[in-house]
């Protein structure tokens, strides 16, 4: 059991909750998900809360605040525990101009949570295969992540498909995949 969240948006009858977590810098592109969160607000009540600490935090904010979306956002900082939010967003955004494997998008999944993502290079698109688990959109474009986070709100896919694909991320599963690919197998 997850413990809860401590927050009062998380709370029986809030709007949904758009969930991103990492680190505050260039490569993630807030800005982008700032701007794709003003539109959605323009359409539907909801929050966003970014979990991360770094040096775009005072931009992050000002940007937030001249998108008149500053008392709609939280960011929230660091949490060694994110998985406790994933768990009770309504969906999670990754909106990072590029990644390496994006261990949060699998992690997302393994905790039921709605995804969507930037079509970056490389990872989500393999780990959401193609869309299967996910919305993917293009890089850096803010009215197809508003449409996509709208979209997997309102027609959210089942949550044991979604944890079953962030299991198939786990260190086991991978370490017996890389030895049946190098011809040893365990059964």
């Amino acid at each position: 059991m997850l413990p809860p969240v401590d927050h009062p948006w998380f709370g029986e009858g809030q709007p949904p909750i758009v969930l991103t977590a990492g680190r505050l810098v260039e490569q993630k592109d807030y800005p982008t998900l700032l701007r794709a969160f003003a539109g959605l607000r323009g359409q539907r009540p909801a929050h966003l809360v970014i979990l991360g600490e770094g040096k775009l935090l005072p931009e992050l904010k000002a940007l937030a605040a001249a998108l008149n979306i500053a008392e709609e956002v939280n960011f929230a900082g660091f949490d060694p525990n994110p998985y406790r939010y994933m768990a009770r967003c309504s969906v999670f955004v990754l909106s990072s101009a590029w990644e390496g494997f994006s261990n949060v998008v699998a992690e997302a999944l393994a905790c039921g949570a709605q995804v969507v993502s930037t079509d970056c290079n490389s990872g989500p698109a393999e780990i959401l295969e193609n869309g299967s688990y996910g919305q993917l959109v293009p890089v850096g474009d803010n009215a197809a992540l508003a449409n996509a986070i709208a979209k997997a709100l309102d027609h959210p896919l089942p949550k044991d498909s979604l944890r079953q694909r962030g299991r198939s991320f786990t260190a086991r599963t991978a370490a017996e995949q890389y030895l049946e690919a190098v011809g040893i197998h365990l059964s």
